[in-house]
């Protein structure tokens, strides 16, 4: 079974590639908490800059030097290997004498920045923003004020608010194995992994909406019934769907064809909820160095930088994407 991934565009499809990642300085990436740890708690709080390493490798060695469960690590997203970014761990050690030499975990790939206690243990999305700058090489422009004028719409308008295909894992795996969950009742034991599954497909269902919007063209305006003072798309789960009227008919239009999904994602105790279909990134710029585009712009949580660049750009990379959303 195969799920595409081919969601539409709202500015017609780039016509402009350009060489992604080339090296891990190309992508950068600084995690915003949003709060400043209390110093105190049974949690200690790491700020760790890192390069050319994925986020649970990191909480592997964190978890070894501390001598604690792998468990006992948070963080509040993965992070790209392929990039150097800077972001924080959490480890849970109740007894302030059992604390570690942290500086042993600096090498040429990781530096410690910072360390302080907190009182309780990051998880996935408890960060407020992350912070880009990209790198992009080599765009082939022809017609350059077009592919400017094209950034500045991106930038001054935002995109359709998709969740990123590193969501769906490698070639959409992960939707793979959310069908065998909530169509053919396949169990799995990893409650983290089943966990991953299941969100691919909620997000799945969220883009098959938005989908319709950006066809329909109304994606960043509101509609008759929106339930919210804004454009929003359901996240899947059990509780009656808020919009009503043409929200309502459009969105049951589209998951009516997903009548297994929905009704399983309802029995594993998710929650109804809604997610806005307008991503615009904040504090954006962008600037030409010698031949290539570099740009800065800044995101909330859950939040996928590459949503963003697909509208600007063909994505040419060997670079597998790692992260479940940063």
């Amino acid at each position: 079974m195969q799920f595409s991934l081919d969601f539409p565009f709202a500015y017609g499809q780039p016509d402009v590639s350009s060489i992604f990642r080339a090296e891990p300085e190309d992508f950068k990436v600084d995690e915003n908490l949003g709060f400043l740890p209390l110093g105190e708690g049974e949690h200690v709080y790491l700020h760790i800059w890192k390069r050319g390493e994925n986020t649970a490798w990191v909480a592997e060695k964190i978890a070894e030097l501390a001598q604690v469960l792998v468990m006992d690590i948070g963080y509040c997203g993965r992070k790209d290997r392929h990039a150097v970014t800077t972001q924080w761990f959490s480890v849970y050690l109740p007894k302030r004498e059992m604390e570690p030499d942290w500086s042993l975990l600096n090498s040429d790939s990781i530096k410690i920045l910072s360390r302080s206690r907190h009182s309780h243990k990051l998880r996935r999305g408890d960060h407020e923003t992350n912070s880009f700058v990209i790198r992009l090489r080599n765009p082939n422009v022809v017609n350059k004020s077009s592919f400017e004028q094209r950034v500045s719409n991106v930038f001054d308008q935002g995109v359709p608010n998709y969740y990123g295909e590193q969501r769906f894992g490698h070639n959409g795996n992960n939707l793979v194995e959310a069908h065998a969950i909530l169509v053919e009742g396949k169990r799995i034991r990893d409650k983290q992994k089943r966990g991953l599954m299941l969100s691919a497909a909620r997000s799945y269902l969220f883009n098959q909406v938005l989908s319709a919007r950006v066809s329909a063209n109304n994606w960043q305006q509101l509609i008759e019934g929106e339930p919210e003072a804004y454009p929003t798309a359901p996240l899947w789960g059990r509780g009656r769907l808020t919009s009503s009227g043409e929200c309502s008919r459009l969105e049951m239009q589209v998951l009516d064809a997903w009548p297994e999904w929905c009704n399983g994602l309802e029995h594993t105790g998710l929650s109804q909820e809604r997610r806005a279909i307008i991503l615009k990134p904040s504090d954006a710029s962008w600037c030409w160095v010698d031949q290539d585009i570099e740009l800065r712009f800044t995101l909330g949580s859950g939040e996928f930088a590459t949503t963003i660049l697909r509208e600007l750009t063909i994505l040419q990379s060997s670079v597998k994407t790692e992260a479940a959303g940063v």
